[in-house]
C-alpha cells in the first residue's frame, strides 16, 4: 500500500525527540489536509459528528485537526420480514459528484481535517459474543452483530478515508488474556492485515489508497513477536496502539511510524505518561464526558508552580450555584469563542435550563484547552524541558478530573449496552403519573347542587343589569 504514498519518512516527519522511543516531536502529513504538528490529538464522534458541534461550528469556532469515525455508527441490519434481505445503509449507496470520499462528503466534513476510520467506536461497547476466526463482534446502533475482514475491506473501499485502522481480534471488556487467546489473537491477526492491505490497494487501484494503521495487540511484545516481525515491512504506514505495554521492546523497524492511541486516558497526567512512551496521536474520550458533565476544563501545560499552594483541580463544575451570577470566563486567560464571547454565569443559566447551547459551548471551550495544551507539549519537547514540565504539572493539579454532579444530556440507546433486566434507568424520569393530582380535583369538584336543565330554567338565567 505504501507504493501509492510518499515515502513513510515524508508522511511522518521526525524533528526532535528519540527515534526508538519517547516523547518526540514530529508532523503527520496526509495528502490534501493540513498537516498534524504531533504530539497531538483527534476527536472521537458519534454518528458522523463532534458530540454536540454541528459541522458549520466545526469549522469556525474549532482548530480539530481530525476525526475518529466508527464504521459500526453506520451498519444497519434492519429487515422488515424474518428472511428478508438487509438494507444497504444510505452513506454506501452515496456517490459524490466531485469524486470525494462518500463518508467525508455525507457527513459534510471539511477537507481540512484528517478522517480516521475503524471498526469499533471510542470507547468500545463490550458485545454478548466473542470473535471468530473470520469477524469481530461489534455494536452497531441497532444492535450486536459480526463484522467480517472481508465486509470491513469493503467498506473502507467504498468510504475512502483518509486513514483506516486495521481490523484485528481485539477482545472488549478483558485486560488479561489466557495463552489459548492469546494465540489465537495473534494467529488470526496475522492472517487479516495482509488481506485486509491486498483487499483495500486491489478495490482502489485508481486512486491513493488509504494510509493503513495496523493494530498492535493488547498483549506483551514477547507473545506477538511473530505478528510484530511480519508488520515489520513496508505494506503499514502507522501503528493502532490498544495498550502502552505493548510498546516496551516493539521490534526497532516499527517504531518510525506514528502510533494512534486508543488506550482511553482518564486524565491529562495518563496523556503526559503515555505521551513520555512515544504516543504520537490520541483518542481522548473524557473531552466529551466532561462536557456531558457540566465541567470546563481548566489546566494548561507547562504549569506555573506556586510555592505550598494545595493541588488546583483541572476543571470547572459548572452546575454549582456559586455561579449563578458569576461574569468571569469559563478558565482565565482562554480565548474560546465561549470564553470570549459568554461567560459562567450564562452557561450555568444554560445547564439549568437543559439547552443544548450549554453542552455547544462546553465543548467548544474543552476541545480547545487540549488544542493549548497540546501546543504546551510541543513547546516543552523543543525547548527539551518536558521531563521536569511533566512533574511540575503533576504537583500542580490534582490527580483526576472533577467528578460529575449534574444531570447531562439524556442517554440514547445507541450511546450504551443495556444490563438486563433490573437495571437502573440511566435517564432521570421527566413526567410522572398524575394519580394524585386526579384524586385532588376529584374531591375539590364543583358542588353547586344544580346539576339539571331543568333545576338550571327553575333558577333562571343572568340578566344585564342597567
Amino acid at each position: 500500500m505504501s507504493d501509492h504514498h510518499n515515502d513513510n519518512t515524508e508522511m511522518f516527519a521526525l524533528k526532535a525527540g528519540r527515534l526508538h522511543s519517547g516523547a518526540r516531536l514530529a508532523t503527520l502529513t496526509l495528502s490534501g489536509r493540513n498537516p498534524i504538528a504531533t504530539p497531538n490529538y483527534i476527536a472521537v464522534t458519534s454518528r458522523g459528528a463532534v458530540p454536540h458541534i454541528a459541522q458549520d461550528v466545526f469549522s469556525k469556532d474549532t482548530k480539530i485537526k481530525g476525526v475518529y469515525m466508527a464504521l459500526t455508527a453506520y451498519l444497519q441490519e434492519l429487515k422488515v420480514i424474518e428472511k428478508a434481505p438487509k438494507e444497504t445503509p444510505p452513506v454506501f449507496k452515496y456517490k459524490p459528484s466531485d469524486n470525494a470520499s462518500p463518508l467525508r462528503r455525507f457527513v459534510a466534513l471539511s477537507d481540512n481535517s484528517a478522517l480516521i476510520l475503524g471498526p469499533r467506536r471510542v470507547p468500545p461497547v463490550t458485545a454478548p459474543t466473542s470473535n471468530t476466526r473470520t469477524s469481530v463482534a461489534i455494536f452497531t446502533s441497532v444492535g450486536f452483530s459480526q463484522l467480517s475482514v472481508s465486509d470491513y475491506s469493503d467498506a473502507v473501499v467504498k468510504l475512502q478515508p483518509d486513514i483506516v485502522i486495521g481490523l484485528g481480534d481485539i477482545p472488549v471488556g478483558p485486560s488479561s488474556f489466557s495463552q489459548k487467546r492469546s494465540e489465537a489473537m495473534t494467529d488470526r491477526t496475522t492472517a487479516w492485515t495482509p488481506a485486509q492491505v491486498k483487499a483495500i490497494a486491489s478495490g482502489l487501484k485508481d486512486r491513493h489508497p488509504p494510509v493503513f494503521f495496523a493494530p498492535l495487540l493488547p498483549l506483551p511484545a514477547e507473545t506477538q513477536r511473530w505478528y510484530l516481525e511480519e508488520l515489520s515491512g513496508d505494506s503499514i504506514n502507522g501503528l493502532a496502539v490498544y495498550s502502552t505495554s505493548t510498546l516496551d521492546n516493539l521490534p526497532e523497524p516499527l517504531h518510525r511510524h506514528p502510533k494512534l492511541a486508543f488506550t482511553e486516558p482518564e486524565s491529562p497526567q495518563h496523556l503526559l505518561r503515555q505521551i513520555a512512551q512515544g504516543i504520537d496521536v490520541f483518542t481522548i474520550p473524557f473531552i466529551t464526558t466532561s462536557s456531558d458533565a457540566g465541567i470546563a476544563l481548566d489546566f494548561h501545560f507547562p504549569a506555573t508552580s506556586i510555592d505550598n499552594s494545595p493541588p488546583r483541580p483541572m476543571g470547572v463544575d459548572m452546575w454549582s450555584e456559586v455561579h449563578a451570577t458569576d461574569l468571569s470566563p469559563l478558565s482565565e486567560g482562554c480565548t474560546c469563542y465561549a470564553c470570549t464571547d459568554h461567560h459562567r454565569a450564562y452557561l450555568r443559566h444554560l445547564l439549568a435550563a437543559k439547552e443544548m447551547l450549554a453542552w455547544t459551548l462546553l465543548q467548544i471551550h474543552n476541545h480547545h484547552i487540549m488544542d493549548k495544551f497540546f501546543e504546551g507539549v510541543r513547546t516543552s519537547l523543543a525547548n527539551d524541558s518536558f521531563d521536569n514540565d511533566c512533574q511540575t504539572f503533576e504537583r500542580v493539579y490534582e490527580p483526576r478530573l472533577p467528578d460529575k454532579t449534574g444531570q447531562g444530556p439524556r442517554l440514547r440507546g445507541y450511546q450504551y449496552r443495556s444490563e438486563g433486566p433490573g437495571e437502573t434507568k440511566r435517564n432521570p424520569t421527566v413526567f410522572n403519573r398524575l394519580d394524585d393530582v386526579a384524586a385532588k380535583v376529584a374531591e375539590s369538584a364543583d358542588t353547586n347542587p344544580i346539576a339539571d336543565v331543568k333545576d338550571v330554567e327553575a333558577t333562571g338565567f343572568a340578566e344585564k343589569s342597567e
